[in-house]
């Protein structure tokens, strides 16, 4: 139990002070976070209200995380803000955006990084963990930035982001959890050749389904 919580009864009373900075308020807040994000997802959450919940000031939330996407990333466990790579991702030209997915993300998972990211996707893989959050950290906040760029009024991009999502995963188990030769210990440069086209089919191209509505 982390220090500041109830005695342990069926309820507990509300909170009525603030504790910045006392022992537990860290674990505090990442177990408000983890419900909030459960609950009403990534959009929904605001850093004030998991304040509340954890019986902190707001700026507390932000001393120990940054941004409420920095929040969820420590939420899920992930080694890697997300932020870096998302912006080299938006800054490419439509066309050429499934090459620099696979480039941004590959130079992730051969990073000092690496090894954590795939820890956590194995972690998942074995049921481990519950794979609602790390899910919806995935599709609300690393994948909804693509979608946003490549919706139209007649495709919302969520089968397409679904496809690129599955084609990553594959690759990531292929090459980095079971060692898939030659793809475990293909250049990144050929990785990139091979792979980027299909993303961008995925992403912009026909793809064979009925678009969905915004």
């Amino acid at each position: 139990m982390t220090a500041g919580h109830g005695s342990g009864g069926a309820e507990r009373p509300a909170r009525t002070g603030r504790r910045p900075g006392q022992s537990g308020a860290r674990e505090a807040i990442l177990a408000a976070a983890r419900a909030r994000f459960a609950d009403v997802g990534f959009d929904k959450t605001s850093v004030r209200a998991v304040a509340t919940d954890a019986g902190v000031d707001p700026a507390l939330v932000h001393h120990y995380f940054g941004t409420k996407q920095q929040l969820f990333a420590a939420v899920v466990d992930f080694p890697v803000d997300p932020e870096a790579t998302l912006r080299t991702i938006e800054a490419a030209p439509l066309d050429n955006l499934g090459e620099t997915i696979i480039r941004a993300v590959l130079g992730v998972w051969d990073s000092p990084a690496g090894p954590g990211v795939v820890a956590v996707v194995r972690s998942i893989l074995a049921g481990n963990d519950d794979p609602s959050l790390a899910r919806r950290f995935l599709l609300e906040v690393v994948l909804e930035r693509v979608r946003v760029r490549i919706a139209t009024p007649q495709d919302d991009g969520r089968v397409r982001i679904g496809l690129v999502a599955s084609q990553m995963i594959g690759v990531l188990v292929g090459r980095k959890i079971v060692g898939v030769e030659p793809l475990a210990s293909m250049p990144a440069a050929d990785l990139v050749a091979a792979v980027g086209p299909t993303l961008q089919r995925y992403l912009t191209g026909d793809i064979g389904a009925e678009s969905t509505p915004r």
